[in-house]
């Protein structure tokens, strides 16, 4: 193919009137009326002077807009670099400059904050706002319909995604058309998606899971997506009637779980839940089993690497566990010190290899070495084990492990024993500074509202099941959990705000 990526994922729906987008006010756009709108902005990221090869740095809102510039960019052979809507203008400052973006899109609200930082980094600065109005929208009306695809191989970048940077500078994760296509592949053959689902699609698409996972999967297999611009509860269970799958992050599925209109009834059309980017609790599982007759699938992946592991669409969906590696994906646990494989049960750091896994950092070559071994396997940064029939179980971040006295502690043990205490909606453990022991177990927990947890008494009781040195020295009730734009929540936040509890 001369471009793989395009050709195998948008190419495909040439002259094709069936619709794609189905939005929230009733418009349609067909996949002939999206492919033309890419083709206009592909002219026009040309016409700017932006090459194959190339950064596009990309701050929008969600619109059929902000996904045609993601169609444009790999038509083009530019790299496609989305930025969380969030981020301050000096956070966008440091990703442009880093990735060398020779051209900013932004929301006209934004763009007299951002000119200053495009000027800085010599980037061509434009708008697209949420309702698909703006600069490089309107200069594009005038182009052609139709873009002579640029040539391009699976070995090319197609994107960058910049890592939370939760710990030191964000790196920029580099993807190929390889890696993107290997992964949307490999996942509408196990999840059995084709050009008869419809996909109901509010999560944003700076991210991997609603770009890279629900976008991709849809395209290739022909399907339609419901796209919302956001998670609303009204929006979401009007609209859930019309499609046939959904993918979200588990707050979705805690706050459908919530409303009394969410039936076996109304989800009785469905054949397919999929949850990710944040672990889901046991309880929220089982719950929504009983409410719907559906399993939850939860599957597990990460920036660098698309997604990883799968629980299976066909068998069983253990709760709290992420499944089996993906096809063509191979998943290991090391012991993070030596690097040397552990016996199937042992808790390690989970390596994979496969061709969805990245190319490297951006411009960070001793990073890329640490993280991304000779062999092709990648160190995740992830703690897990393999149970018995090989399912496996995340066990928390190795940055998140906790070390008290010279012992490991997994906070995802204590954590399973508070979420299933009287008056405990979810918890979180960390490790914070002790002057005696290095580190020492605190546990946040956040009430489910029915009474007020008995601190005392889930002391005693995960007591009984833990090690001494295991026990939390202090439990704290908050009203709810820091959390990132994708549910994950930030124990550095945590840490930073209860890290002198144990000072002297």
């Amino acid at each position: 193919m001369a471009n793989p990526l395009y050709d195998t994922l948008f190419g495909q729906h040439h002259g094709k009137h069936t619709p794609f987008l189905l939005l929230q006010d009733g418009d349609i756009i067909t996949h002939a009326a999206f492919l033309k709108m890419a083709a206009q902005y592909a002219h026009l990221l040309a016409q700017l002077g932006l090459k194959p090869g190339d950064r596009a740095a990309v701050q929008i809102e969600k619109s059929p807009q902000a996904l045609a510039v993601y169609a444009a960019c790999a038509q083009t052979g530019i790299v496609f670099l989305p930025l969380n809507t969030a981020y301050t203008a000096d956070e966008v400052t440091y990703f442009v400059e880093d990735s060398g973006a020779r051209i900013l899109l932004c929301d006209q609200n934004n763009a007299a904050g951002l000119a200053p930082v495009a000027k800085a980094c010599g980037a061509v600065l434009e708008t697209i706002n949420e309702d698909g109005s703006g600069t490089f929208s309107a200069k594009a009306e005038a182009l052609p319909e139709t873009f002579d695809t640029v040539t391009r191989t699976e070995d090319d970048l197609a994107a960058f995604l910049y890592t939370s940077g939760t710990t030191g500078r964000s790196k920029g994760a580099m993807l190929t058309q390889g890696n993107l296509l290997s992964n949307a592949r490999a996942l509408v053959s196990e999840w059995q998606f084709t050009a008869k689902d419809v996909l109901l699609h509010a999560l944003p698409i700076f991210h991997t899971h609603g770009l890279f996972v629900a976008s991709n999967i849809t395209l290739l297999a022909g399907g339609q997506m419901i796209f919302l611009p956001k998670f609303n509860l009204d929006v979401i269970i009007a609209h859930l009637p019309r499609a046939t799958t959904m993918m979200g992050v588990p707050t979705f599925y805690t706050r459908l779980l919530g409303d009394p209109r969410f039936t076996k009834e109304l989800a009785s059309h469905m054949r397919l839940f999929v949850s990710g980017s944040a672990p889901l609790l046991a309880e929220t599982h089982i719950e929504f089993e009983k409410r719907t007759g559906h399993k939850i699938l939860e599957r597990y992946g990460m920036t660098e690497t698309n997604m990883n592991t799968s629980n299976p669409y066909s068998g069983e969906r253990r709760a709290g566990t992420v499944g089996f590696p993906l096809p063509g994906i191979e998943l290991k646990i090391t012991d993070s010190k030596t690097g040397a494989t552990l016996p199937q049960g042992d808790i390690g750091e989970i390596e994979v290899r496969g061709p969805n896994v990245f190319k490297g950092y951006w411009q960070m070559p001793e990073k890329t070495a640490e993280e991304l071994r000779s062999d092709g396997f990648f160190i995740t940064g992830d703690l897990g084990q393999i149970d018995s029939d090989g399912y496996l179980q995340i066990v928390g971040r190795n940055k998140d492990l906790i070390i008290s006295g010279g012992y490991n502690i997994y906070p995802k043990e204590i954590e399973l024993l508070l979420d299933q205490e009287d008056g405990v909606l979810e918890s979180a453990v960390i490790g914070v500074p002790h002057p005696d022991f290095g580190e020492s177990v605190v546990g946040i927990i956040v009430a489910n509202g029915s009474a007020e947890p008995d601190l005392a008494a889930i002391n005693a009781n995960i007591s009984k099941s833990l090690a001494r040195f295991k026990q939390p020295q202090k439990l704290i009730i908050l009203p709810e959990l820091p959390r990132n734009t994708m549910g994950k929540v930030q124990k550095k936040a945590l840490r930073d705000q209860f890290g002198g509890l144990f000072s002297a």
